[in-house]
Order: structure tokens, then sequence, then C-alpha cells
């Protein structure tokens, strides 16, 4: 696994550095070897945070931790993400699927020209594929966001599964 490592207001030291790549090493063995792993540390004004960002074939693993310093953020981090790829990979075989393999990285943010009237602030394209809808649930669960777009598997079509606001999931199935 090849990780990077930013910090914004923080200077890295060799220590920290060799904290990160200790904990995220233990992870390897759930993703090919090519597979990139973003980490941004950041210093607020009270918390130390951490954010991974790891892209697969699969789907984006992230985690987001903060706390009063780095080492425990690091900490944190390493076991939200491990948890996520356990939770993910039961939740499949519980369907009575095999897992896919987490493996090198797909996804490619592009900058896009910005509108006069209309401000696009971030452009990104992946690669979409087949899944059911509660596939889709999970991986949406995996990236902690509201929405997700996927191929659906039975019709071949572009759908949007969603979090609704009492915590049901929707799913949109637009017509053409």
């Amino acid at each position: 696994m090849r990780i990077t490592i930013t910090g914004k207001n923080v200077d890295l030291g060799e220590r920290l550095k060799n904290q990160v790549n200790k904990k995220l090493q233990k992870l390897e063995k759930y993703f090919a070897p090519d597979t990139e792993a973003r980490v941004v540390l950041r210093r607020g004004k009270d918390l130390e945070e951490i954010e991974v960002t790891i892209p697969t074939k699969a789907g984006i693993i992230r985690a987001e931790e903060a706390t009063d310093n780095f080492f425990a953020s690091i900490d944190l981090a390493e076991e939200t993400i491990e948890r996520q790829i356990k939770k993910y990979r039961s939740k499949l075989i519980d369907r009575e699927q095999s897992a896919p393999a987490f493996s090198d990285f797909l996804m490619e943010e592009e900058p896009v020209q910005e509108p006069e009237a209309l401000k696009i602030v971030r452009n990104k394209r992946f690669e979409i594929k087949p899944m059911d809808p509660e596939e889709a649930c999970l991986q949406m669960e995996l990236l902690g966001h509201g929405f997700f777009v996927f191929l659906n598997a039975h019709t071949e079509a572009v759908n949007v599964v969603y979090r609704r606001r009492n915590g049901s999931y929707g799913l949109i199935e637009p017509e053409f």
C-alpha cells in the first residue's frame, strides 16, 4: 500500500509519519499492493484531526477522527477503517455472496472549468460497477454519505440510493 501523508497547520515529524505508516500497514492485508491511501492531518483550535481515504474498485473506505492528540486520532482511524471493512465483508457473506477483493485505485478527480453563473467546485469521475440496491446501501454507509450513485444490476440503469430522514433508505430510478 502506498501512503501519502499531508499536513495542514501541523509540522509532520518523523515520529508522526512513522506512526501513521505503522497503523496503516496493518490494513495492507485487505488491499492490493498498489492501493493508495491518502492521509491528511489537521491541527484545529482544540482538536487534532486525521482523515484517511482509500479509494478501491469496490468503493471508497474513509475515516475521519479528531481527538486532543494525533496519536489517539490515528489509532481511532485505523480501528474505524478495519471495522468498516469487516462489517462490509460480513454483510456480503450473510447475503450469501463472496466479498469482492479490494483492489487498485481506479478513481480520478478532475478540476472543472467554472461557468460564469454556476460554480462547480469539485467534479468526480469513477467507475460504476453493477450492484443491487442493498449493496449500494452498504457502499453508501462505508463512505458515510447521504446518497450513492450506482448501476443497478437488475435493471441495467443508473440509480441513486439515499438515506431518508427517518433512517430508512430510498431508491431513485430515473425514467428517460
